[in-house]
């Protein structure tokens, strides 16, 4: 909020004796709008990426094609630590469009990151066991065996 349009301690607290025949003290008013200030700040943590780790995600948006809009499914991958990002649309979200994204991802940054961060997409987690553990649908589950075991080293 701009700092002209928000009320001073004082102000609220002459506005609650005015509009509300607030009787209390000044002070309870300016320690708490000291505090709600105090936990309201941002706060922002710096994220470091080391090299070769790469995150992936499918997002969807609108789309115009031929004039027609319709909803496209994006397969995105980025590298953190460089910022290189490829993005690839497809008419759907399915394992073989993750599959093909991964596969033209490697070849886009010339070589297979050594981990790749997921989010729980329904391509890739067929389950999440109630003590957190993710039980991964098995053509995934062999990509990323296959993917690890020719893992490069780019950035």
């Amino acid at each position: 909020m701009h700092r002209k349009q928000r009320h001073t301690a004082k102000r609220i607290w002459e506005r609650l004796q005015a509009e509300h025949g607030f009787t209390g003290g000044y002070t309870i008013i300016k320690d708490y709008v000291r505090e709600r200030e105090r936990r309201t700040l941002e706060i922002f943590v710096p994220l470091t990426h080391p090299p070769g780790h790469a995150q992936a995600d499918f997002g969807e948006a609108v789309i115009v094609i031929a004039g027609v809009e319709q909803k496209a499914h994006f397969f995105v991958m980025d590298l953190p630590h460089s910022d290189a990002c490829f993005v690839q649309a497809y008419p759907a979200a399915t394992a073989e469009a993750w599959m093909d994204g991964h596969v033209r991802a490697f070849a886009f940054f010339g070589g297979v990151p050594q981990s790749v961060l997921y989010d729980n997409d329904r391509c890739l987690v067929s389950k999440i066991q109630p003590d957190g553990i993710l039980e991964m649908n098995g053509e995934s589950y062999r990509l990323a065996q296959g993917r690890a075991r020719k893992a490069g080293d780019i950035t």
